[in-house]
């Protein structure tokens, strides 16, 4: 993993400011998250409790058996969600029958605009597998921390709300355990690659 990728896959930086006594510490900066990644100073990934395009409530242990890369992102983003949604849909054709062993995994930062019907609607535009959770404020913001996923929103001038957010394809491996990520742009291909070695592998006795 090299910095610059890391770098890239953050849209926005912040300057940590020290809270007010009494008030919760502020959300770490985009840096701060960078630097948990890029050093792997903390653990990454972790329980969630959230509903699917079709209503149905989902936890991780929902995937467990399958290799999960999980992206996080919005879908009125206007360029680097689809097409990053686009080159996991692509990895997944590429791979053919292997594919059935990986579940990509979309989680909304908007939830209050992406609701379950436009999951639904929008996901398949890159691949009918593609498994999409939203839920409340709280509890997005509850699996982004334990992704480690920098966001903040903010509303449109003309209406809607824009996200600001880093863009990374996380890896995870069939237990639920981080195994990486693809830094935004990563094309299909190089996902491939990376992937095979993982849908090979035997899994680790229980």
């Amino acid at each position: 993993m090299r910095s610059q990728a890391l770098a890239a896959g953050l849209l926005c930086l912040l300057g940590a400011l020290g809270p007010a006594r009494g008030e919760p510490p502020p959300r770490r900066s985009a840096a701060a998250l960078m630097d948990v990644l890029m050093w792997n100073r903390e653990p990454v990934g972790g329980p969630f409790a959230l509903s699917d395009q079709a209503g149905r409530p989902r936890t991780e242990a929902d995937f467990r058996g399958r290799l999960l890369l999980v992206y996080f992102g919005y879908t009125a983003c206007p360029d680097v969600c689809p097409t990053d949604l686009m080159e996991i849909g692509r990895a997944l054709t590429l791979l053919g029958p292997d594919a059935d062993a990986v579940q990509p995994v979309f989680i909304t930062l908007d939830p209050e605009h992406d609701t379950a019907g436009l999951l639904a609607e929008y996901l398949p535009n890159f691949h009918p597998r593609l498994v999409g959770l939203t839920g409340s404020e709280a509890a997005v913001r509850r699996a982004a921390d334990a992704y480690k996923v920098y966001y903040e929103s903010s509303p449109r001038p003309g209406g809607g709300r824009a996200v600001e957010h880093s863009a990374f394809t996380y890896l995870m491996d069939r237990s639920g355990a981080y195994l990486g990520f693809f830094p935004p742009g990563t094309a299909a291909e190089r996902m491939v690659t990376i992937l095979r070695p993982h849908l090979t592998a035997r899994p680790a006795a229980e």
